[in-house]
């Protein structure tokens, strides 16, 4: 099964027109949310999209989970958005509370070049690709 729908042209060029060291970072990133697709059940293909001018990735199907969306910070940060609305954030927060910084009810902030917790990473965007399945099967 393929990682990814067809991708969206501007993807390509958003990731090409960052400093090298946040389009690196945030390439690495995209790798890991595809990976994670991968590898959590009933996930499937993700759509890669572009949202607010951001590359943002998605189950093709529709009804299964929550965006993640990727973006280079202008203070050299990235992030990781997560839709607001949802509560994922704050429950990253509670999951682990002293492992990112976090930014209000959307976004998990990493320093490029920083260590990174990939297996709590994976998590975050495991529950957000899954979200709307998991609610349903949790209500």
């Amino acid at each position: 099964m393929p990682s990814f729908a067809p991708v969206e042209p501007g993807a390509a060029a958003y990731f090409a027109a960052l400093p090298k060291q946040a389009g690196d970072e945030l390439l690495r990133l995209r790798e890991l949310v595809r990976r994670v697709a991968e590898e959590t059940a009933g996930v499937g293909p993700l759509a890669e999209t572009l949202k607010w001018g951001e590359p943002s990735y998605a189950p093709a199907k529709a009804g299964i989970g929550s965006s993640v969306r990727l973006a280079a910070l202008r203070d050299g940060r990235v992030a990781v958005h997560f839709i607001c609305h949802t509560g994922l954030v704050g429950r990253f927060h509670e999951l682990y509370p002293n492992v990112f910084d976090y930014q209000g009810k959307r976004s998990i902030l990493l320093e490029p070049g920083r260590p990174l917790d990939e297996q709590a990473l994976s998590h975050c965007v495991a529950m957000a690709l899954t979200y709307h399945r998991d609610r349903r099967s949790s209500g």
